[in-house]
Protein backbone atom coordinates (compact mmCIF):
# COMPACT_ATOMS: atom_id res chain seq x y z
CA UNK A 1 0.00 0.00 0.00
CA UNK A 2 2.91 2.41 0.33
CA UNK A 3 3.42 3.22 -3.13
CA UNK A 4 0.03 4.35 -3.51
CA UNK A 5 -0.06 6.87 -1.31
CA UNK A 6 2.44 8.93 -3.77
CA UNK A 7 -0.66 8.15 -5.92
CA UNK A 8 -3.47 9.31 -3.36
CA UNK A 9 -1.62 13.03 -3.45
CA UNK A 10 -1.40 12.96 -6.99
CA UNK A 11 -5.03 11.47 -7.59
CA UNK A 12 -6.47 14.39 -5.38
CA UNK A 13 -4.43 16.82 -7.29
CA UNK A 14 -5.61 15.93 -10.73
CA UNK A 15 -9.05 15.85 -9.15
CA UNK A 16 -8.94 19.58 -9.09
CA UNK A 17 -7.19 20.24 -12.01
CA UNK A 18 -8.54 18.11 -14.57
CA UNK A 19 -11.98 18.90 -15.50
CA UNK A 20 -13.91 15.17 -16.79
CA UNK A 21 -17.52 16.00 -17.67
CA UNK A 22 -19.88 13.78 -15.42
CA UNK A 23 -23.55 13.08 -15.05
CA UNK A 24 -24.51 15.54 -11.65
CA UNK A 25 -26.69 11.99 -10.81
CA UNK A 26 -23.27 10.18 -10.93
CA UNK A 27 -21.53 8.90 -8.03
CA UNK A 28 -17.52 9.21 -8.42
CA UNK A 29 -14.59 7.59 -6.55
CA UNK A 30 -11.36 8.50 -7.39
CA UNK A 31 -8.71 5.85 -8.87
CA UNK A 32 -4.89 5.16 -8.84
CA UNK A 33 -3.62 1.92 -10.95
CA UNK A 34 -0.14 0.82 -11.34
CA UNK A 35 0.03 -1.51 -14.99
CA UNK A 36 2.75 -3.62 -16.42
CA UNK A 37 1.98 -4.83 -19.91
CA UNK A 38 4.43 -6.59 -22.24
CA UNK A 39 4.19 -8.91 -25.44
CA UNK A 40 4.63 -9.12 -29.00
CA UNK A 41 1.58 -9.45 -31.08
CA UNK A 42 0.00 -10.64 -27.89
CA UNK A 43 0.35 -7.75 -25.31
CA UNK A 44 -0.07 -9.26 -21.42
CA UNK A 45 -0.35 -7.51 -18.22
CA UNK A 46 -1.47 -6.71 -15.05
CA UNK A 47 -1.04 -4.83 -11.77
CA UNK A 48 -2.78 -3.66 -8.76
CA UNK A 49 -4.58 0.04 -7.86
CA UNK A 50 -6.45 1.36 -5.13
CA UNK A 51 -10.56 2.72 -5.29
CA UNK A 52 -10.98 5.77 -2.75
CA UNK A 53 -14.50 6.03 -1.99
CA UNK A 54 -16.61 8.26 0.36
CA UNK A 55 -13.83 8.44 2.13
CA UNK A 56 -13.11 4.69 2.46
CA UNK A 57 -9.44 3.14 0.31
CA UNK A 58 -10.62 -0.11 -1.93
CA UNK A 59 -7.25 -2.20 -3.25
CA UNK A 60 -8.10 -3.68 -6.42
CA UNK A 61 -5.99 -6.23 -8.87
CA UNK A 62 -5.79 -5.60 -12.47
CA UNK A 63 -5.38 -8.07 -15.72
CA UNK A 64 -5.55 -8.06 -18.71
CA UNK A 65 -5.01 -8.47 -22.63
CA UNK A 66 -4.18 -7.34 -25.72
CA UNK A 67 -4.87 -8.47 -29.32
CA UNK A 68 -3.56 -6.83 -32.01
CA UNK A 69 0.22 -4.77 -33.05
CA UNK A 70 1.47 -4.70 -29.65
CA UNK A 71 5.62 -5.04 -29.25
CA UNK A 72 7.79 -4.18 -26.17
CA UNK A 73 6.86 -3.66 -22.60
CA UNK A 74 5.48 -0.46 -20.10
CA UNK A 75 4.76 0.28 -17.06
CA UNK A 76 1.96 2.83 -16.55
CA UNK A 77 0.74 4.48 -13.86
CA UNK A 78 -2.64 6.18 -13.72
CA UNK A 79 -4.92 8.52 -11.93
CA UNK A 80 -8.18 9.48 -12.68
CA UNK A 81 -11.75 8.82 -11.57
CA UNK A 82 -14.59 6.16 -11.60
CA UNK A 83 -17.81 7.43 -12.72
CA UNK A 84 -21.44 5.37 -12.23
CA UNK A 85 -20.27 4.13 -8.81
CA UNK A 86 -23.21 2.14 -6.92
CA UNK A 87 -20.70 0.69 -4.57
CA UNK A 88 -17.56 -0.09 -4.73
CA UNK A 89 -18.09 -4.02 -5.95
CA UNK A 90 -19.44 -2.30 -9.49
CA UNK A 91 -15.87 -1.22 -9.76
CA UNK A 92 -15.16 -5.27 -11.03
CA UNK A 93 -15.52 -6.31 -13.68
CA UNK A 94 -14.25 -6.51 -17.56
CA UNK A 95 -13.37 -3.23 -18.87
CA UNK A 96 -13.83 -3.09 -22.71
CA UNK A 97 -10.46 -1.41 -24.57
CA UNK A 98 -10.31 0.16 -27.68
CA UNK A 99 -7.15 2.57 -28.25
CA UNK A 100 -3.87 3.16 -29.74
CA UNK A 101 -0.71 4.91 -27.59
CA UNK A 102 2.99 4.08 -27.27
CA UNK A 103 6.02 5.22 -25.01
CA UNK A 104 9.84 5.44 -25.90
CA UNK A 105 11.48 5.53 -22.17
CA UNK A 106 8.85 8.19 -20.99
CA UNK A 107 5.55 9.39 -22.55
CA UNK A 108 1.98 9.62 -21.45
CA UNK A 109 -0.76 7.50 -21.71
CA UNK A 110 -4.61 8.15 -21.36
CA UNK A 111 -7.57 5.53 -21.62
CA UNK A 112 -11.57 5.45 -21.26
CA UNK A 113 -12.81 2.23 -20.15
CA UNK A 114 -16.20 0.97 -19.32
CA UNK A 115 -17.67 -2.28 -17.81
CA UNK A 116 -20.67 -4.28 -17.74
CA UNK A 117 -22.14 -2.29 -14.92
CA UNK A 118 -21.75 0.57 -16.39
CA UNK A 119 -18.67 2.13 -14.38
CA UNK A 120 -16.64 4.54 -16.62
CA UNK A 121 -12.74 4.89 -16.14
CA UNK A 122 -11.44 8.06 -17.16
CA UNK A 123 -7.32 7.39 -16.73
CA UNK A 124 -4.31 8.84 -17.82
CA UNK A 125 -0.64 9.18 -16.53
CA UNK A 126 2.81 8.31 -17.01
CA UNK A 127 3.94 5.75 -19.47
CA UNK A 128 8.02 4.19 -18.40
CA UNK A 129 9.29 1.47 -21.47
CA UNK A 130 9.43 1.22 -24.78
CA UNK A 131 6.48 -0.72 -26.40
CA UNK A 132 4.12 0.57 -28.68
CA UNK A 133 0.63 -0.79 -29.72
CA UNK A 134 -2.39 -0.39 -31.98
CA UNK A 135 -4.45 -3.01 -30.12
CA UNK A 136 -7.94 -4.14 -29.61
CA UNK A 137 -8.44 -6.15 -25.76
CA UNK A 138 -9.64 -5.76 -22.26
CA UNK A 139 -8.84 -5.83 -18.57
CA UNK A 140 -10.60 -7.07 -15.51
CA UNK A 141 -10.72 -5.95 -12.41
CA UNK A 142 -10.98 -7.62 -8.93
CA UNK A 143 -11.24 -5.96 -5.57
CA UNK A 144 -9.10 -7.65 -3.04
Amino acid sequence: MQKFSVFAVAVAVLAGVVGFATPSSADMGQVAVIFTKGGFIVGVGGGEGVLRYRGKTYPFTVSGMSVGFTIGASTTKLIGRAINLKGPTSLEGTYGVVGAGGAVVGGAGGVQLQNGNGVILQLSGPKVGAELSAAVGGVTIRLK
